[in-house]
Order: structure tokens, then C-alpha cells, then sequence
């Protein structure tokens, strides 16, 4: 008995109903012209003209992955958090990687921060730790950072990037010089997201079951190895594949070569951070190793591909106001501020029920609030739920436990710099990391930063700069100096 041959599959209008012709739009007889009332051609263009979302401001190019963090050792001294409690603990997790400064369609191997936002799937909500693969960045201080981006981004007159803009607002924020060390030198263009670390930059909270508060820096350690491409490297791998990073992480997980990171952090107990000799809170700064070791919380892989890039990559949402029970803010001011940025970008781009698309929405758990209604909102309720809190009908309730330890605040409201440290300083981490390079890897340094500076116009603009690579060390600002007027004089 020979098998049915299976029915094809029928094409649909977007209501559901069958579509006859694919091929030829409806006219007003044989060669006339298009008619009005071609639904499925209408709606197919509809669509087409709508296919596209606003790209990122930031972090417009992008990738991502799907994988799990284990837990390897016991962190409970430290943190109350559900997915860190118990050795040998698995989240599942989605991260995106992406460049800051360029466009969507932008090249994956230039010269830029690299975005490493990983979003775990917790049993208590989801957890979004939003992060770069420098543990520092080139501001303090949020209210900054539209200039800064625009500084960064294409001129509004001569549509590219111009040295001027990008100069000319770092003379102006000596903060930078530590990331612009970290940018220019040979970690500043990663061979492939592999081949990176990630950190968490901002200082976060840590408080355990018993209330005690700490506070953290997380580092994720690559396990492939610190990979990087030189300026020239760069430009010729961004000509032949601008998506090689992209092309990187998709064949070596279809090919069943996991990528891995390892977690560490350093634990500074909340008592120290008054007194530190620096401030803790302070983005452009690293904590030295020598005062808060590395110490090892667990492992990410990554082990599956999205399925759609659209769906799940462009339109993924990572907020650092995603936090779960034992974690939480430090006052660090530029977290401060993404606590709200973040989120009101994604409103913007993606619609205020973006959290209910299954690459954001809470998997291990259930979204339980009063949030109704709004452009593209899929959740479904009870039938006789009520949508105000609180309610005599068993709606859900408040627990009464924050997620973490208070912040202690004193003074009056105002317009405030940081507060001053003993040890602070906008330059001296900056000569520390310079101090560490080889001769070889200072000489690709000063050459990636006078490339960029003697296009500047502005003397004045260049000698403000230069002032800053001396006060980070005198050696380093000769160096940029003389070469800046060799190019010059070219």
C-alpha cells in the first residue's frame, strides 16, 4: 500500500486566509493597472515598508547566543541570589555582543569597545548584567553621555566620523585617558567575540541571607585565550568580511566549539568603600587586584545559535534595572543613570511590552503584575483579573523584602561632583596600565593614538590632549607628542 502523499503547505494572508496567486497582482483586466483591492498585495508592501525597527543608538551592531552558567563555587557568603546558591547550579542565558560607535551595518573588526550584555534566565526574574570587554569607560558620570556618543558618531554636517569631534571632547574630559589607553593599545580590536573578556565595568551590589552588603566587580575570563587584530589586521578583515566576528561565533557553535568564559569577582566588604583611596564608584577606575583578589564564581558557555537574528538578537532587551533577590545598585553614577536608560530605549525601539517577546520574557518563571494593555501586548490574563494593586481578588501581592541593602545617603540635594578620594586622580591608572605595555605594545599604542590625533585641526584641541598623555606619564606624552608632529609634518 503506497503512503498519502503529504499535503503542501498553504500560503496565508496574515489573517489566515488561503492566498491564490503569489506570482501576479490583481489589474483591472489583462496589462491595466493595479487594483485597490489586492489585500495580499497591499499588505505584503505594508509590511516590507515597516520591516525595519530604529537600530540602536548604541551598540547597533550586534550578535548573539544562547548557553548556561554553572555555578563552580560557593558564593553564599556573599550573595543571597537564587542561581548562585548551590554548586553545580545551571541558568540558562542569551547574550548579545555587539560594537558601540557604528551603525548597523558597520564592520566587526574596527576599533571600538565591544558590548557584552548577558541576560540570565533565574528562577526569580531575569537577571541582565550589561557590560564591555574593558573593565572601565570613558566618563563618569551619566549626564555626559549623549555629548560623548555624539562626539563619537557621525558629524551632522559632513555625515562621518571626523578626528575633531572625537578629539576635541576628550581634551575636554581627562576622565578618558584611562579607556583611551585601554582602546588604543592591542586589546582595542578583538580577533572574534571569542577571544575577549567581558566585565561587568559598573561596581554592583552583593547582599546575603544574612544582610550583610558587598560590593562587586565582575570579571568573565575567556577560556580561548586573549586574541587581538593590529590596526592594519582590522581594516583588512573588516574589507574582506565585516561580518567576521559574526561569522566567528555562529560556525564555531554550529561546529560544536563552545565558547566559554569564566567568572570571577572581586568582593569589597561596604564598610571599605568610604575610605578607599580611590572612589570605588568611579567607572574610569579599576579596584587593583592586590587589594580585592579574583575570585571564581562559575562558567558561561554558550551553545546554541538563535534562530532568528531578528527576532531574538535585534530585538533582544538587556536593562541593568533587571535585578534579582541579592543583587542590586551600587551608587556608581553611571549605573545610576542606565538603571533608566536601558529600559526607556527599549520603549522606544521595541514598544513599551517588549518583555513579553520570548527572547526578553522570563523563562524559568512567570511575570505576575498589573502592566495591561499598550501597542503589541500578548499577555494573556484571567478573565476577571483586575488591573490595580492592591485588590480584594487575590491578585498578586508585595513581599516586603527588597532585593538588596539599603544605600545610605546623607547631604543636601544639589549638582554635585564625586566625592574626593585620597588617591584620586584622572591620569595615574592610566600611566599604570602604559607602564605594564612591552616596548613593542607601547609603539602600537602611540602610533594608534597620533594616527587619530595629527588629523585633528586644532592645535589647541591637540595640545590639550597631549597634556593628558603626560600627566598619565611623561615617557607616554613625549612619545604621542613627537609622533603626532612627525605625522604632522608629512
Amino acid at each position: 500500500m503506497s503512503k498519502p502523499t503529504p499535503t503542501a503547505r498553504v500560503l496565508t494572508t496574515e489573517a489566515g486566509a488561503p492566498v491564490a496567486d503569489n506570482q501576479n497582482s490583481s489589474t483591472a483586466g489583462v496589462g491595466g493597472p493595479i487594483i485597490l483591492q489586492d489585500q495580499h498585495l497591499l499588505e505584503k508592501l505594508a509590511r516590507f515598508n515597516r520591516e525595519r525597527i530604529p537600530e540602536r543608538v548604541v551598540h547597533a551592531r550586534g550578535s548573539g547566543a544562547y548557553g548556561y552558567f554553572e555555578v563552580t563555587d560557593d558564593v553564599t557568603a556573599f550573595t543571597r541570589a537564587d542561581f548562585l546558591n548551590t554548586v553545580g547550579k545551571r541558568t540558562e542565558t542569551f547574550i548579545r555582543f555587539s560594537t558601540v560607535a557604528d551603525n548597523l551595518g558597520g564592520p566587526d573588526a574596527a576599533r571600538d569597545p565591544r558590548g557584552f550584555a548577558l541576560k540570565f534566565y533565574t528562577e526569580e526574574g531575569n537577571y541582565d548584567l550589561v557590560g564591555n570587554n574593558t573593565p572601565v569607560f570613558f566618563i563618569k558620570d551619566p549626564i555626559k553621555f549623549p555629548d560623548f556618543i555624539h562626539s563619537q558618531k557621525r558629524d551632522p554636517f559632513t555625515g562621518k566620523q571626523e578626528a575633531d569631534n572625537v578629539w576635541d571632547f576628550w581634551a575636554h574630559a581627562p576622565e578618558a585617558t584611562h579607556q583611551i589607553t585601554w582602546l588604543m593599545g592591542d586589546r582595542g580590536i578583538p580577533a572574534s567575540y571569542r577571544h575577549m573578556n567581558g566585565y561587568g565595568s559598573h561596581t554592583y551590589q552583593w547582599t546575603n541571607a544574612q544582610g550583610e552588603s558587598f560590593f562587586v566587580k565582575y570579571h568573565f575570563k575567556t577560556n580561548q585565550g586573549i586574541r587581538c587584530l593590529s590596526s592594519e589586521q582590522g581594516a583588512e578583515l573588516a574589507g574582506k568580511d565585516p561580518n567576521s566576528h559574526q561569522t566567528d561565533l555562529l560556525q564555531s557553535i554550529e561546529r560544536g566549539v563552545y565558547p566559554s568564559w569564566t567568572l570571577y569577582v572581586q568582593v569589597m566588604p561596604a564598610a571599605e568603600a568610604a575610605n578607599y583611596r580611590f572612589n570605588p564608584f568611579d567607572l574610569t577606575k579599576v579596584w587593583p587586584h592586590a587589594d580585592y583578589p579574583l575570585q571564581r564564581v562559575g562558567r558561561l558557555v554558550l551553545d546554541r545559535n538563535p534562530d532568528n537574528v531578528f527576532a531574538e538578537v535585534e530585538q533582544s532587551a538587556f536593562s541593568p534595572n533587571n535585578f534579582v533577590p541579592g543583587i542590586g545598585p551600587s551608587p556608581d553614577k553611571m549605573l545610576q543613570g542606565r538603571l533608566f536608560a536601558y529600559a526607556d530605549a527599549h520603549r522606544y525601539r521595541l514598544g513599551v511590552n517588549h518583555t513579553q517577546l520570548p527572547v526578553n520574557a522570563p523563562k524559568a518563571t512567570k511575570a505576575n503584575n498589573y502592566g495591561r494593555d499598550g501597542l503589541m501586548a500578548t499577555n494573556a490574563y484571567d478573565r476577571h483579573a483586575k488591573n490595580y494593586e492592591p485588590n480584594s481578588y487575590d491578585g498578586p501581592a508585595e513581599t516586603g523584602q527588597p532585593l538588596s541593602a539599603p544605600l545610605a545617603v546623607s547631604g543636601y540635594v544639589g549638582t554635585h561632583e564625586a566625592p574626593a578620594h585620597t588617591k584620586d586622580d584622572d591620569f595615574f591608572q592610566a600611566g599604570e596600565l602604559y607602564r605594564l605595555m612591552s616596548q613593542d605594545e607601547k609603539k602600537r599604542l602611540v602610533d594608534n593614538i597620533a594616527g587619530g590625533l595629527s588629523q585633528v585641526s586644532r592645535d589647541d584641541v591637540i595640545e590639550k590632549n597631549l597634556a593628558h598623555f603626560h600627566a598619565a606619564d611623561q615617557d607616554y606624552g613625549k612619545r604621542v607628542e613627537a609622533r603626532v608632529r612627525e605625522l604632522r609634518e608629512d
